[in-house]
């Protein structure tokens, strides 16, 4: 009988070591780490009390969830610099952005889209003689709206 090798085989599942971070207030930078990607709908409960009691789940306020960056801490001051214009008084502080997923190739292939996005902290690892390991540089920012878009 004849071995037939079957058509090319694509991998639907994403790998999320390559990703990139842009924001619309011109500071694109490459991050370790990126949590956060999230929604949560809070829960109302509704409960009749008429000849059976009975308790009823509605949706409520959407949450979104603090995108938490991490990275080595580079010459890069640009994340610092804009929590400290938030400190010192900036009005207009707020921008959109997006996480970008990219395959081993560097085609993109997925994106996270958030709006009203603002660093809450900012953060440096602590200063130890007894190490030698890389500091790290750790962001909060908070969002007002996330979507997927692919």
């Amino acid at each position: 009988m004849p071995v037939t090798t079957p058509g090319p085989v694509q991998d639907a599942e994403y790998i999320g070591s390559w990703f990139t971070l842009e924001l619309d207030n011109m500071i694109e930078s490459f991050w370790q780490d990126i949590g956060g990607l999230g929604i949560e709908v809070e829960v109302i409960e509704i409960t009749d009390s008429t000849k059976d009691t009975l308790t009823r789940k509605r949706p409520g306020t959407t949450k979104y969830q603090e995108l938490s960056l991490k990275r080595t801490l580079s010459p890069d001051k640009k994340m610092w610099e804009w929590a400290k214009s938030i400190r010192d008084g900036k009005k207009d502080f707020r921008t959109k952005g997006a996480v970008v997923l990219f395959d081993i190739a560097g085609t993109e292939i997925g994106r996270w889209t958030f709006e009203n996005a603002w660093p809450s902290k900012w953060s440096a690892s602590d200063l130890d003689v007894g190490t030698d390991d890389p500091m790290q540089e750790e962001v909060t920012l908070q969002v007002e709206l996330l979507k997927r878009e692919s």
